[in-house]
Order: structure tokens, then sequence, then C-alpha cells
């Protein structure tokens, strides 16, 4: 089945347009346009800088928490820090150990669960294997704030646990020690957009505050800018909304990056990846940095990645990227094959998107629990659906562990809590957040999962939720289809989440076309006498393109043909 034959409908919808702002007289117009379309009203809202960065004050449970470390490392207690298995939770492992060792601590060490062994987060069954390693104090990156369970075993050893999150907590607190998580009730920190590794960020810099007035250091302390590289990469990899606070984060690490001055991980896999370090976007590291760290969490083990992050010897980091890289080309075989199994799923169900159930539960005894939230992330981008992958916890597990993946609009966390609510013996646990969850059940009751997921979802999904829209900046004139504007638009990010990358709409004339690699589209396209290249990933439906078209795109500089070359790339396409 082709993917075009359970794609939903797009609509093509462009921004409202908003007020000019107050802008230095060197911006363009076109880039006040695309600011002032997404809020900013002038250059310090556009282009964020540190100085410019929220103070932790306001942070519930940081005094607690920065008192635990400042003693921690007084005693020189042995402080171990638990990542997860995404790459949120792997660059916030390691700006944890990295940060604490610049501070003075001695004894750091991290650990990290295996997905098949351990299941999410700060388990009993990891605080078992932990116990061999005699910490005493844990200090939790990216998860804990549901980790109930494996908080009470640590603490019954003796241990200290320190939590830093960004979840939604549940109806109660975990029993830890500290709490730092600005979604947790009575934060009073005016962003809640921070990923993990922000939060832990934003702890180290209390804490040196903290030692700063304690007079330990002769001047401000340790730089701790130096771990911005790490902050942005876990930043935009875990897809939360690009706030003023979190651009400002960002772009401080794409800086770093770009003037050669990240790690020697993050320089290794730019290499392996074959980016440019010199042009790093926020998108090379979504669609390149991120998914090669995945990769390890989602197949095999996120240790990997994270010795990757720590390493300073930079032949190492090679060779632990290179790895990386092949463990990423087998994710994405799998996750292929897994997709169109899916698909094919979809197809048994419904071959028309518009009538397809409100909601899928998508569930394979042969699929890898790793690679589940890619197929839903997928799947929901074709259909427009909120949708939920299963797959065994393990081979011949009766355990399911599911990843959730919605639409804007229908809240996934919450719509498993009200499942939850209604079922009380249904799920066995869930976290996350409104575009993206996790979930485990027992495999006998997936189809009353399943009844009651939709149930939820034809309650709260109405036709305009439904609708898949592409948001378009206007037209171009033609003048601005040049190197100058394409180069302009890249560097004047970051983009992503929330603070949506620029994207036109127009339409061209069909003057050539070709299938490359098997899936995409290669096109020549014309306006008012421009010739314009331009391609549409995974654009080949099997039928020819119509003469003329209306299309949606992104305007890049051609790095591949070099010089004053600039593509289109389609994000939507339609016949006149």
């Amino acid at each position: 089945m082709s993917p075009a034959a359970t794609k939903t409908a797009a609509r093509l919808r462009r921004r409202e347009p908003a007020g000019e702002g107050d802008w230095p007289d060197s911006m363009s117009p076109l880039l006040r346009r695309i600011y002032a379309a997404r809020g900013a009203t002038c250059l310090e809202q556009a282009q964020p800088r540190l100085a410019q960065l929220l103070p932790p004050d306001g942070m519930l449970g940081l005094d607690t928490a920065t008192q635990l470390l400042f003693d921690a490392i007084a005693a020189d207690r042995h402080i171990l820090v638990v990542g997860d298995f995404d790459c949120d939770g792997a660059t916030a492992c390691a700006v944890g150990v990295r940060g604490l060792r610049m501070l003075g601590a001695k004894r750091v060490s991290h650990a990290v669960p295996n997905r098949i062994v351990h299941g999410y987060g700060l388990s009993p069954a990891l605080v078992e294997e932990l116990a061999g390693l005699q910490p005493d104090l844990l200090v939790t990156v990216d998860h804990g704030i549901a980790c109930h369970a494996g908080i009470a075993a640590a603490r019954e050893r003796g241990w200290q646990v320190l939590v830093t999150d960004h979840h939604l907590p549940g109806d109660h607190l975990p029993m830890a020690d500290a709490i730092v998580d600005p979604n947790q009730p009575g934060d009073a920190f005016p962003s809640k957009m921070l990923a993990g590794v922000g939060v832990m960020f934003y702890v180290l810099l209390a804490l040196r505050r903290r030692m700063r007035e304690a007079g330990l250091f002769k001047d401000a302390g340790p730089d701790l800018t130096v771990l911005l590289d790490l902050v942005a990469v876990g930043t935009v990899a875990d897809l939360v909304p690009l706030d003023a606070n979190n651009r400002a984060l960002v772009a401080a690490g794409l800086r770093r990056l770009r003037a050669g001055q990240g790690s020697a991980g993050l320089r290794a896999l730019i290499e392996v990846s074959q980016r440019d370090y010199r042009r790093l976007t926020a998108a090379d590291i979504g669609y390149a940095l991120a998914p090669r760290l995945n990769a390890a969490g989602r197949l095999e083990d996120m240790a990997l990645g994270i010795e990757c992050l720590i390493t300073d010897d930079a032949v190492q980091a090679r060779y632990i990227a290179s790895t990386l890289n092949d463990i990423n080309a087998e994710r994405r075989a799998v996750q292929q094959q897994m997709t169109d199994e899916a698909e094919l799923a979809f197809a048994r169900v419904s071959i028309d998107a518009q009538a397809a159930p409100l909601a899928l539960c998508l569930f394979d005894p042969d699929w890898h629990p790793g690679v589940v939230g890619l197929v839903a992330s997928k799947m929901k981008e074709r259909l427009h659906r909120p949708v939920i992958a299963f797959a065994p916890a393990e081979p011949g597990s009766d355990q399911l562990r599911g990843s959730a993946r919605s639409i804007p609009g229908f809240h996934i966390r919450d719509a498993l809590a009200d499942v939850a609510a209604r079922h009380p013996d249904l799920i066995e646990r869930f976290g996350g957040h409104a575009m993206a969850a996790g979930l485990s059940l027992r495999q006998d009751a997936f189809e009353t999962f399943r009844g009651a997921f939709e149930q939820c979802a034809r309650a709260a999904l109405t036709p305009e939720l439904l609708q898949a829209d592409v948001l378009s900046d206007g037209e171009l004139a033609i003048a601005e289809f040049d190197r100058a504007h394409a180069e302009s638009l890249r560097d004047a990010g970051p983009w992503g989440q929330g603070f949506a990358e620029p994207q036109f709409d127009g339409e061209f004339e069909v003057l050539s076309w070709r299938v490359v690699g098997e899936r995409h589209l290669k096109l020549e396209l014309g306006r008012d006498g421009l010739r314009l290249n331009a391609i549409e990933f995974g654009g080949w439906d099997g039928n020819r393109p119509p003469p003329w078209v209306r299309i949606a795109y992104r305007l890049e500089p051609d790095d591949y043909r070099g010089g004053n070359a600039v593509q289109l790339v389609v994000v939507h396409r339609e016949a006149l």
C-alpha cells in the first residue's frame, strides 16, 4: 500500500498577519513578517540571548535540592545520576555528571535503565541492580515524578533521592527527599516548557550560586555555559515548545556547536551524520543527531549513548558515534517494517482515512517496544489521529508497553488519566505530556483499553480538531528566491515546536520531475520565468504530478549544488 493511500487530506492555511513591531533597520521585511506571525514584536523576543534567561528563583524544591547536593559534595558522598533511555534523558544525565564534577563532586557516577530489562524510570528492579554501586544520593533526570515504587525502594535502602523532571505529575508526588519539576503543583517558575535536560541545568545554576554564596569560589565559579551544547540537543530532541527561555538555551548551544566547541561526542555525531557543524540547525539536531542517540535506547542500551556524551576522548567518541550510526540504520529498518505493518493493520479497518476510527490502538506481538513510539508518530502524522502503538515488553511477555502520540487539542496524558479513572485496574502505569505519553498494561486488557480509549476520543475530538492544517507564511516575492534570503531564514532560528520553521505557499508549473531513492520526488518548478529546484521527501505515490500545483514549501540553501543555489523543500502539494 502506498503512503498516499491512507494519508489524511491536509488543509493549506495562511497564518494571520501581525503587526510590524519594533525592529532594527537592518532586519529584512521577510524576517519581520515571520517573527511577528509567531508573536514576537522586537528583537529581544525573536532572538533571546542568555542575558534574558529566567532566573532559577521560583522553582519549587530548589533550595532543598541544592542543599542535598551541597552537603553530598562537601562530605564526598557517592552521587549517582540516573538517566532515561531517550535523548533528553541521556543529555540530562551527561549534563548532571559533567556539571557536578565541574562543581567539585569527586564521586559521581551514572546509570540508566535498560528498556527491556527494567522498564521506564527508577523502578524497584533498577534499584536492586544499583545496590552494588552503593550510592548515597540518587539524582533522577528526565524521570522520577511517577516513580513512586522505585523511589520508595531506594529510600528503604537508606539512599537519598533528588528528583529532577519535567513531566506532569499524577495525583500524588513520590516520597523523594527533594523534587524539582516546574510542572509540580505550587511551582512558580514562569516557564513550564523546560525539557528534562533544562531542569538539570537549572539545578546546577542554583547549586553554583549556593556554593558561590558559601565562599567556595574565588571568582564566579565554573562556566556552566559549556554544557549548553548538550542542553540544546536534549531540548530540541524532546519536542518541548521553544518559548523564549528555551530558544535562548538552544541558540546558545547551537552557537557552541557551530564554533566547533561542542563535546567530543556531539562533534563525532555531527561528523558521522555528515552534517556541517558550521551551519548546524535545530532541524539537524532533530533529524540527524537525536535519532542516532535515541537508537541506542530503542534497540540496545542507552548507556552507550551517555558514554558518547560524557567522554572527552575524541577517538573513543568517534568509535561510539560510528556504532550509534549502525544501530540507527538498524532502527530505521525495524521502524519501516513496523510502520508498513501498522498501515496494513489500519487498512483492515478502513482504507479511507476520513472514515478512520477517531483514535487508533495498534498492537503486533512481533513488534519491538523500542520503536513503537516512532510507529505511533508516523501513523499520527499520516492520519492526523491520536495513535497508540503497543508491543510486548519483551519477547513472549504478556505485558505490553505502549507509546502514544497525539494531535493539537487532544491532551493524551489527560486522556489516559481519564481512562484510568473510569477503569482503575486497566492501566498499570502511565505518564507523559499533552502530545506524547507512555503506558503499560496486560495483553489480555488490550481490547478493553482500546474500547475505553476510543470512547474517550469520541467524547473529546471535534471535526475541527481532526482537520490537519498546513500553516503557511504566505507567498515569497520573486526577488526573495535567493541564497541570501534562504540563509537568513536558516540562521534566524532556532525553529521548532511552538516557534515553527518558516514555510510558504504558491502556485507553480511542473517543468520536469523524476523519482529519487524510490520514495522521493525531485521537481523542477516554474514561476514568472524563474526555474526552481524542489524536493518532496516521501512524495512519490505512483502517480505522475499534475502540470500545475499549489505547494507549501521551505526555502533552503542547496549546499549540495553549492554557489548561489537554493531549493524548495515541499511539505504539501495539491493539484490545481
